[in-house]
């Protein structure tokens, strides 16, 4: 077993926060308190959609969609007429060799390059990987990524119209990451993808990632876990528990049916609280404390219901995510994750990790706290042959996966220059 240890890149930090303007903080000693006003940046934003998913009838910017037929799924249910929505970079070769897939995790989309526009409100998550010279190099390789099963930017979920044409809401089935990798598995036959060239994701997409590996070792050659594990511990789903607590329980959520409601009214406020507590757990405490501390919001009083930098911060990304996203996805998503384990019906662990035939490599995050590089250690330890840890060291946490990308690079890099795994036939 191999283990390696990615050079330590100096990170510069974001942009100080400023320091409160004089008096922000409290009143003089003998004058009256005044409480500040509401910032115009808090007070001015329009009310957020019900739903900030992709519906039919809006742009479709770069999205490809295939319809996939009926997916039966783990539990019991059956999925009628699934479709997928995709995204590719790169001229697929006639012999379909040279095709990699790349797994979102649980917030991001197919949009992994390319700038935000219509139909994409966000530029890509992993834009500087993609492309010509790059470490997935669109001159050599073609890059398909997929929105997930059960998420909200074209694949079929909460979100979707039913075969009544209603959004199927409530009615929803759970999906698990083993459904959501025979979708990937349905959409690789409709594009003719006999075996990935290499199959790479982090978070809930390294998930995903390791589950084609253990399912159809056949069909992947080389194999890229980043910042994942192998079954979700109680830590993990202690942490998705608070998150599906403030959504399913945000009156506005309605049991899941509020996507037909007006903006304001849909369940914001309690997938606002999940991406605050969340998006907590994707940085590293010494980074926050670096960043902001104790310093207020310039404007902004603490002590008289004003909120420090760091609240702004949260509100911020929870601001972002609640006007892209969709709450049904959220839960059924994050229900997905809790339930990831490979080892589920296999035997156990050992047994399901000894399957993987894939050239492998595991991406741990030195300063990640929802998935310590102890996770990353151990995957690696079940794994057959000799996989390489790279333990990235930076301070941004599990985020870092998204942001080290020089460091990430250089693995995708050195693992697409090793002979790929066996594949059927």
């Amino acid at each position: 077993m191999g283990s390696t240890r990615t050079e330590e890149r100096t990170v510069p930090p974001p942009p100080a926060v400023p320091p409160p303007a004089v008096g922000a903080q409290g009143s003089p000693a003998d004058g009256p308190v005044v409480v500040p006003p509401v910032p115009a940046s808090r007070a001015a934003r329009p009310a957020p959609p019900a739903s900030g998913a992709w519906r039919p009838g809006d742009p479709v910017g770069s999205r490809r969609f295939a319809r996939v037929g009926a997916v039966a799924l783990e539990g019991g249910d059956v999925l009628p007429d699934v479709v997928v929505a995709y995204e590719t970079w790169g001229e697929m070769a006639d012999d379909r060799s040279n095709v990699v897939l790349v797994c979102h995790a649980l917030t991001g989309d197919s949009h992994v390059a390319g700038p935000a526009g219509p139909g994409h409100p966000t530029p890509g998550w992993w834009d500087e990987l993609v492309g010509p010279g790059r470490a997935l190099d669109t001159d050599r390789w073609c890059v398909v990524a997929a929105n997930v099963l059960g998420g909200c930017q074209g694949t079929t979920g909460p979100s979707s119209p039913a075969p009544d044409g209603r959004p199927w809401g409530s009615r929803f089935p759970a999906v698990s990451v083993r459904d959501q990798v025979a979708v990937e598995a349905a959409l690789a036959d409709a594009l003719g993808v006999p075996a990935w060239a290499l199959v790479v994701g982090g978070s809930m997409g390294g998930m995903r990632a390791l589950e084609w590996g253990v399912t159809h070792p056949g069909r992947v050659r080389r194999l890229l876990v980043l910042a994942a594990c192998a079954a979700s511990g109680a830590d993990q789903i202690a942490w998705a528990a608070a998150q599906l607590a403030a959504v399913e329980g945000d009156p506005g959520y309605a049991g899941g049916d509020y996507h037909d409601a007006p903006d304001g009214a849909g369940p914001h406020t309690g997938l606002g609280v999940a991406r605050r507590v969340a998006h907590a757990t994707y940085r590293a405490a010494p980074e926050l404390e670096a960043r902001f501390g104790r310093t207020a919001q310039p404007g902004e009083d603490p002590a008289r219901g004003g909120r420090y930098a760091v609240e702004s911060y949260l509100d911020h990304h929870a601001d972002k995510l609640v006007r892209r996203f969709d709450a049904g996805s959220y839960v059924a998503l994050t229900r997905a994750m809790n339930g990831h384990d490979v080892g589920r019906g296999r035997g156990g662990t050992g047994a399901a990790l000894a399957a993987v035939t894939a050239t492998t490599a595991v991406v741990a995050i030195s300063s990640d706290r929802l998935y310590p590089v102890a996770l990353g250690e151990e995957l690696v330890a079940g794994l057959p042959g000799t996989p390489a840890l790279h333990v990235v060291d930076s301070p941004a946490g599990h985020d870092g996966f998204l942001t080290e990308h020089a460091a990430v690079a250089a693995v995708v890099r050195d693992l697409l220059g090793r002979p790929g795994g066996p594949v059927d036939g």
